[in-house]
């Protein structure tokens, strides 16, 4: 019986060590979970979404495993990133943190805002006025704010928030993006640290952790995780299972 019984435990131990290492495995190659905390990506995603992020999408840096161990530097099994995907990275001040945007300009673009419009390469991004968007923000205020329909070079379409065209970061500079980096932006544009801060500013590569691609869950933030019986009435039922690639292929996601 003593026998049986380390031999059980063994067989516990290598089970439970054998789940730990596929999970890892799999949140380093293939995909992450990440949740929205803030409203810079309004009205795409909303506070208390979670999504997961494709690993693969962009091939793979030391940001792509567990602590960021600096094994590496640059990326292996690079792809380039499309013009209007949604992407998780890395912060270039606090690599600890996640952050999640709209990828703007690719290496060697010229992105600029003047009085509101989105410039890349000098051309004026098309903009439609389509109807407000109304929402409660994460201190229980309503929420109104001018919603347009933007369109990027390549055909990618998806709703931007702004609540004026004369605010801090709808006037800057020319921005060059260098080589082997990223300008990124928030679709709630007035309400977005984003490329356009000193703070954040152009977007290494490395720094790419993924590409979201499909949100999985949605709660409004009434219940608490042990407030079994709210979940149902928190839940947003119909933001589940949204492909968040869409709004990368010219479809509206809001």
């Amino acid at each position: 019986m003593p026998h049986r019984k380390a031999g059980g435990t063994g067989e516990t131990v290598r089970t439970v060590a054998a789940a730990v290492f596929v999970a890892l495995l799999v949140r380093t190659v293939a995909f992450e979970p990440f949740n929205i905390p803030s409203g810079s990506m309004i009205p795409n995603l909303l506070v208390g979404d979670y999504l997961f992020v494709s690993k693969y999408s962009y091939g793979y840096s030391r940001f792509s495993m567990p602590l960021s161990p600096p094994f590496f530097s640059g990326r292996m099994l690079f792809s380039e990133p499309k013009r209007g995907d949604i992407a998780v990275f890395k912060y270039p001040r606090d690599v600890s943190v996640d952050y999640i945007k709209r990828i703007i300009g690719l290496p060697g673009d010229r992105i600029q805002v003047r009085g509101g419009r989105l410039y890349i390469n000098g051309t004026m991004m098309m903009r439609e006025r389509v109807e407000d968007y109304v929402y409660i923000d994460t201190e229980g205020h309503i929420m109104r704010s001018a919603r347009y329909i933007e369109t990027l070079p390549n055909g990618t379409h998806y709703p931007i928030l702004e609540a004026g065209d004369a605010a801090r970061y709808d006037d800057t500079p020319e921005y060059v993006v260098p080589e082997g980096h990223y300008f990124m932006m928030g679709d709630n544009r007035d309400r977005s640290a984003d490329s356009r801060t000193v703070d954040v500013g152009f977007v290494p590569s490395e720094n790419l952790v993924g590409r979201a691609e499909i949100l999985f869950f949605s709660t409004n933030g009434t219940a608490r995780f042990w407030e079994f019986w709210k979940w149902p009435v928190a839940t947003r039922w119909g933001r589940l299972f949204r492909d968040l690639r869409a709004s990368s292929s010219g479809d509206d996601v809001s």
